[in-house]
C-alpha cells in the first residue's frame, strides 16, 4: 500500500479542514500529543516542493517537536544565512548526509558518525560533534533529496553526519524506501537530535508521535475497506 492511496474518508476530512500546524486532516493529526522540547542545537528541515503534499509525510510533525526549529519548502538558497534569515557559519552546522555507512566504520556504542568529504569517519568523533550549532535535514524522496543537495553548494561546508539505524523504518509497507537503511524524516530527527542534545526522551517522543499517526492512518484505511466490502455485498 502506498501513502498515495488515501482513504476516501481521509480525503473528505481534508476538504473540510486541515490542522493549521501539521497540515494533516483531522483523522491523522496528533498535534495534541506534541510537547515541544527546548533544544540548544537548532533543527532546520528543508523540504522539496514536490514532497509537501504527501499524506504520510513526517517533516512538519518533526519540526513541531522543537522550539528551536525551522521548516522551509524550496529547492535552493544562496547560503545558510538566507535559509535562517540571520548570519550563520555553515562550518558550525551539520547536514544529514545522503551517503551510506559501512558497519565496520562504527565504534562500539556509536550510531552517529561524522565523515570527511570522501565518506571516511573522522578520527576524533567527539571533537567533530562538539560545537555544532544546528543540523539540516533534507526532506523528500531519494532523487528529490539529491536535487536539493546539489543545488546548495554551501552544504559542502557543513559537517557530514550519517546515522546507523538499528531497525527498519516504521513506515513498513505503507511507504517504500529506496534503500534498506532509509528512515523517515521524523525518525532521523529523533535519532540525531536525541544524541546531540543528550536527551533520550526526544527520540521516544518523536517516534511515539509518528507511530500514532501511522496507527490512525491504518485505522482509517481499515474503516474504508470495511465500508467498501459492505457496499459490494449490497
Amino acid at each position: 500500500m502506498s501513502d498515495e492511496a488515501v482513504s476516501r474518508s481521509t480525503q473528505a476530512a481534508a476538504v473540510v479542514a486541515k490542522c493549521p500546524r501539521c497540515l494533516k486532516p483531522p483523522a491523522l493529526c496528533v498535534c495534541d500529543e506534541v510537547v515541544p522540547f527546548d533544544n540548544k542545537v537548532m533543527l532546520a528541515i528543508l523540504q522539496h516542493p514536490q514532497e509537501q503534499d504527501r499524506t504520510l509525510g513526517s517533516a512538519r510533525l518533526a519540526a513541531l517537536h522543537f522550539r528551536n526549529a525551522l521548516f522551509k519548502v524550496g529547492l535552493s538558497w544562496p547560503s545558510l544565512t538566507k535559509v535562517l534569515g540571520r548570519d550563520a557559519d555553515p562550518k558550525r552546522w551539520a547536514v544529514l548526509y545522503l551517503g551510506s555507512l559501512k558497519p565496520e566504520a562504527l565504534e562500539p556504542g556509536r550510531d552517529i558518525v561524522v565523515t570527511s568529504g570522501k565518506g571516511e569517519p573522522l578520527p576524533d568523533q567527539n571533537a567533530a560533534l562538539r560545537g555544532i550549532e544546528g543540523v539540516i535535514l533534507i526532506d523528500g524522496t531519494w532523487s528529490q533529496a539529491k536535487a536539493i543537495w546539489w543545488r546548495n553548494a554551501w552544504m559542502l561546508k557543513c559537517r557530514r553526519v550519517l546515522l546507523a539505524r538499528a531497525r527498519p523504518s516504521r513506515y513498513g509497507k505503507l511507504r517504500k524506501e529506496p534503500r534498506r537503511d532509509g528512515l523517515s524524516t521524523i525518525e532521523a530527527a529523533a535519532m540525531l537530535m536525541a544524541r546531540l542534545e543528550r536527551n533520550p526522551k526526544i527520540e521516544a517522543a518523536l517516534n511515539t508521535s509518528f507511530a500514532h499517526m501511522l496507527e490512525r492512518y491504518r485505522a482509517a484505511q481499515r474503516g474504508t475497506d470495511a465500508r467498501s466490502s459492505r457496499g459490494g455485498a449490497d
